[in-house]
């Protein structure tokens, strides 16, 4: 019987995270190097959907999880977009080489994945747009009032210059620039930061205000660098946003350190990225000093480097 693969890539923040939520721009970029895939295969025998996804250790029956598991929310928001009642007795395999919980966006790839491959399955691959939009609804799932930015930019597989309500912008990268992404192996869900960042900004709102609105502007003269092919512009930059994050009470002790030892090692700018208290940080390099950055950071107890480029 034939498979029906779908795969969608990881993600990185450059800017703006936790600010976006409440109505400032952020700028993210896809991280081809990893992907989630989802690999569909009818079963001429048997009946119902069989899942499998090592990575999570998960050897199930559809119909057995509960309602509100991701991927079984990925897969009946797909058959209800499609007005099907059911799938016929298949096999959907889920890989990923995204890290889990490590702000690469990899809930919203795995959900991307799948909402492709089940359309495909079916004989209706659902547009872009309409695959952006079910996977907001389960992105809701893993962060409680998510801000759209990790789906749309896994979607679409491009930059992205992102605020929340407003139509989607395409990013255009004039100029190709590096990134060295180190994670700190500390697991940190972004619902608990979003969460606890609301809480904040619900006790000081004008203090909180003033953090956003700093991250806002950061993020506005990153996209006016972007395009105006001024990449070096974007480190300082990215220590600046760094700061501010500090100050909002997402980095950690562990993230301080990479951030520390990306710069020390040469980098031009070095912030977390994502949700933050864990999961990874990225550093602005060039090419001939990527290699050591992703050196510095391991041996600053990175457990895992990646060295992409943004085009």
């Amino acid at each position: 019987m034939p498979a029906y693969t779908a795969s969608a890539p990881g993600k990185v923040i450059l800017f703006g995270e936790h600010a976006v939520v409440y109505g400032q721009p952020a700028i993210a970029v896809p991280v081809l190097d990893v992907q989630a895939k989802a690999i569909i295969r009818a079963r001429p025998t048997g009946e119902g959907i069989n899942l499998i996804a090592p990575e999570i250790s998960l050897h199930n029956q559809y119909k057995h999880l509960p309602l509100d598991d991701a991927i079984a929310l990925a897969i009946r928001l797909t058959l209800d977009q499609l007005k099907v009642p059911e799938l016929p007795a298949c096999t959907l395999i889920i890989s990923s080489t995204i890290p889990l919980a490590a702000g690469l966006g990899s809930g919203a790839a795995v959900s991307v994945a799948i909402i492709r491959a089940v359309s495909r399955f079916l004989g209706h691959l659902l547009p872009d747009e309409t695959v952006n939009k079910l996977a907001f609804e389960v992105e809701k799932l893993h962060h409680g009032t998510p801000s759209g930015i990790d789906n749309t930019v896994i979607t679409f597989s491009k930059p992205v210059y992102f605020v929340k309500g407003e139509p989607i912008a395409m990013l255009e990268i004039k100029l190709p620039f590096m990134l060295v992404i180190g994670d700190t192996g500390v697991i940190c869900p972004t619902s608990v930061t979003v969460r606890d960042v609301r809480a904040a900004y619900d006790a000081d709102p004008g203090r909180y205000e003033t953090y956003f609105d700093l991250c806002g502007r950061i993020a506005g003269k990153a996209a006016s660098s972007i395009r105006d092919k001024r990449n070096p512009a974007l480190g300082p930059l990215m220590n600046d946003n760094h700061q501010v994050l500090q100050q909002i009470g997402v980095s950690s002790p562990e993230l301080d350190t990479l951030v520390d030892a990306a710069r020390n090692a040469g980098a031009l700018g070095a912030k977390l990225s994502g949700g933050g208290r864990g999961g990874n940080m990225i550093a602005l390099v060039e090419p001939h000093t990527a290699e050591n950055v992703a050196a510095a950071l391991r041996e600053a107890g990175a457990v895992n480097t990646i060295i992409t480029t943004v085009r």
